[in-house]
C-alpha cells in the first residue's frame, strides 16, 4: 500500500523479540473520582485515561481522555493541573479539571480521543482522534476517525489542522490514529497509524500540505511493519529530542493475547530508523493495568525529559490515569545496543 521509508525494513522488524523487561517505575495514579469538572453539571467523569502531559518547571498539565457515560463512549479532553511534587509523591489528591477540547463538528462529533500535547517553535500542540459523523454508521466504512490539531492560543485551543488524505484515497480509510506532528529540519511531517480497507494498519509518516479548510497528507511512507507477534502497532507518544535523535515510545499489541505494550524507538533527522529496543520495556503489571474497560492495556501518549529520567504519562486498561518514570540513560543505552546502519 505504502512505499517503505527504510530499505531494512524487514530486518528492523525481525530483530524484536516476543518478551519484556519492564524498566518503568510507577510513580502515580489519577482516578476518575479525584477528578471535579469546573463549569460542567456532572462532577466526575465516568473515566479518565490515555493522557498526555506537559511538564514547565514545577507546574505540570495532564490532558486527559475524559468519559462521561458509556452509551456511546464519547469522549473530551480535560486539563488537569497539578505540581510536580504531587505528580511523585503518589498523592491521592483530589484535581479540579477543566473541559477543553470536546466534540463540536462532523469530524469529531462522536469524540475527541487520546490527544497528544507537544511544542513546536515554542507553540502548544494537540493531536487527536476525531470520530467522525461516520463513526456509528454500519453502512459507511470510510474515515470513521481522522486526526485534529488544535493549537493553543491565549488559553484557548483553536481547532487548525483536520488532516485527510486526497480525495482519490479517502475511500480506501477506514480510520487514522495515533498522531501528532514532528518538526523535521524545517518541515512539519504527521505522524500517525491508518487503517485501510485491506484490513491492514499502517505505521507511517507523511508530509502535509495546508488547503483553505483541510490538511491534505501526502507522499506517505512507511516506518515500521509488526514483528510477526503482533496484530499491529501504533505511534505512542510524540517525538521527544535526544541529542541528534528523535525518541519514539510504542505501543504493540499482541497477536495472541491482544495485549498492549510499549517499545521505543529513535530516528535521525533524515527519519531513518537508527536504533530500536529489542524487546517491549513495558507491559501491564499492576492490577489497575490488567484490568479495566479494556484489559491489559499500558497506553503511552505523553513523554518529557526532566533531568535523567523520561516521564511518561499513559492509560492504564482504559480506566485510569498512569505516570511513570523511566531511566533516560538506561533506555539509551539498550538501544544504542540495537542500533542500525
Amino acid at each position: 500500500m505504502f512505499e517503505s521509508l527504510s530499505e531494512n525494513i524487514d530486518e528492523i522488524s525481525n530483530s524484536r523479540e516476543n518478551k519484556t523487561e519492564d524498566i518503568a517505575k510507577r510513580i502515580s495514579v489519577i482516578t476518575a473520582n479525584r477528578i471535579h469538572l469546573k463549569r460542567y453539571p456532572i462532577d466526575n467523569p465516568v473515566t479518565a485515561f490515555n493522557p498526555s502531559l506537559l511538564i514547565r518547571g514545577q507546574d505540570v498539565s495532564i490532558y486527559a481522555r475524559i468519559v462521561l457515560g458509556y452509551y456511546t463512549y464519547s469522549s473530551a479532553v480535560a486539563e488537569i493541573k497539578l505540581s510536580l511534587d504531587d505528580l511523585f509523591q503518589n498523592s491521592v489528591s483530589h484535581y479540579t479539571a477543566e473541559i477543553v477540547v470536546y466534540p463540536d463538528n462532523k469530524f469529531d462529533i462522536w469524540g475527541t480521543e487520546d490527544p497528544r500535547v507537544y511544542e513546536i517553535d515554542g507553540i502548544i500542540h494537540m493531536t487527536y482522534c476525531g470520530r467522525t459523523v461516520l463513526y456509528f454508521d454500519p453502512h459507511i466504512r470510510v474515515e470513521r476517525t481522522i486526526p485534529i490539531t488544535a493549537i493553543l492560543d491565549r488559553n484557548k485551543w483553536n481547532k487548525t489542522y483536520i488532516c485527510r488524505f486526497p480525495e482519490s484515497l479517502r475511500d480506501f480509510v477506514i480510520s487514522d490514529k495515533n498522531a501528532f506532528f514532528v518538526k523535521v529540519k524545517s518541515d512539519l511531517k504527521l505522524f500517525h497509524r491508518p487503517h485501510m480497507k485491506d484490513e491492514k494498519f499502517y505505521l507511517v509518516v507523511s508530509d502535509i500540505e495546508k488547503e483553505e479548510r483541510f490538511t491534505i497528507i501526502r507522499n506517505t511512507k512507511l516506518v515500521l511493519k509488526p514483528a510477526k507477534f503482533e496484530e499491529k502497532i501504533g505511534w505512542g507518544t510524540p517525538a521527544v529530542r535526544v541529542d541528534k535523535e528523535y525518541l519514539f515510545l510504542l505501543h504493540g499489541v499482541d497477536r495472541e493475547t491482544l495485549a498492549y505494550r510499549v517499545f521505543a524507538m529513535t530516528m535521525d533527522e533524515d527519519l531513518n530508523v537508527t536504533a530500536i529496543t529489542p524487546y517491549y520495556i513495558m507491559e501491564p503489571k499492576e492490577v489497575y493495568e490488567m484490568y479495566g474497560d479494556r484489559p491489559f492495556v499500558v497506553f503511552p501518549c505523553g513523554a518529557q525529559i526532566l533531568d535523567d529520567s523520561l516521564i511518561i504519562s499513559y492509560g492504564a486498561a482504559d480506566s485510569t490515569i498512569g505516570i511513570g518514570e523511566i531511566d533516560l540513560s538506561e533506555l539509551m543505552s539498550i538501544l544504542d545496543k540495537n542500533r542500525f546502519k
